[in-house]
């Protein structure tokens, strides 16, 4: 199943791979959730699903506690009158003043669907800036929604920096890492998925919050670009996997290629593949 929010870096292309080599567990920890796509391919009897963006940890929590009734709330934005850009601007603007943490989330799936390319990006004052997206009929993704509902019951969502998450990992977790990639080049970095941005050091950090919880018992993997300074930082990785996957962040699909990606795979001490 697709996740009903369009997310940039989205792995669904890549599930099968992952899949491949994630192991049996008690429960999936995913310390980038973004949109879920590896969350809602396998099975674990628990999850927990971590994010450091709050409106998106805002929009699932919203989803699994109210379920059908948030879905029809969503959905209610979803009418030709509000895909025109004064609409799209205002209801903007609403989204940034909310309070209402239901309506905020609503409003989230809205501009997800109506935004630019399916964008999650924000100013320096934390305020939602992507422009309007001009798609002749945006997608109301409710079969893709009430599947997630149906398994968010297994699941914990929460705020928190990958630190806090990994810390708090214990042997019988498995953890899937999936965070703002390495900038292919410094004018082709698209890592402000959250307010505060994803800094190379973060990267470095990362992959020592791996080592440490494989020395601890849980197996982590890693996703990110295949370039010089991720195979110099996953080093000390038991496995680095390379493959090439079909980009979706550019808005012209005819000029979408293919770039190298990785897998680094951190196994607890007498694991084997």
């Amino acid at each position: 199943m697709r996740p009903f929010l369009k997310w940039a870096g989205g792995k669904m292309r890549v599930v099968e791979r992952i899949k491949a080599v994630l192991p049996q567990g008690e429960r999936l920890v995913e310390p980038f959730v973004g949109s879920g796509a590896l969350f809602l391919n396998v099975e674990f009897p628990g999850y927990l699903l971590a994010d450091a963006n709050r409106d998106l940890i805002n929009c699932y929590r919203q989803l699994q506690r109210g379920g059908p009734s948030f879905i029809d709330a969503c959905a209610e934005y979803f009418i030709p009158a509000n895909n025109q850009p004064d609409a799209y601007y205002a209801l903007r603007q609403r989204f940034n003043a909310a309070t209402d943490l239901e309506e905020r989330a609503a409003l989230f799936v809205y501009l997800n669907r109506h935004g630019y390319n399916g964008l999650c990006r924000y100013n320096s004052a934390g305020g939602f800036n992507v422009p309007f997206g001009r798609y002749a009929r945006p997608y109301f993704p409710r079969d893709e929604m009430l599947h997630f509902w149906r398994r968010a019951s297994r699941c914990e969502f929460v705020v928190a920096d990958f630190i806090t998450t990994l810390s708090a990992v214990v042997p019988g977790d498995v953890v899937y890492c999936d965070p703002p990639y390495a900038p292919l080049s410094t004018t082709a970095n698209f890592t402000s998925y959250s307010e505060d941005g994803f800094a190379l050091v973060r990267q470095c950090r990362l992959a020592e919050e791996a080592q440490r919880a494989a020395q601890r018992g849980v197996p982590v993997i890693i996703s990110n670009h295949d370039i010089p300074f991720t195979r110099e930082v996953y080093a000390d990785a038991d496995q680095i996997l390379h493959f090439d996957v079909q980009r979706h962040i550019s808005s012209d699909a005819a000029n979408r290629t293919k770039t190298a990606e990785l897998l680094a795979i951190y196994r607890p001490n007498g694991l084997s593949a």
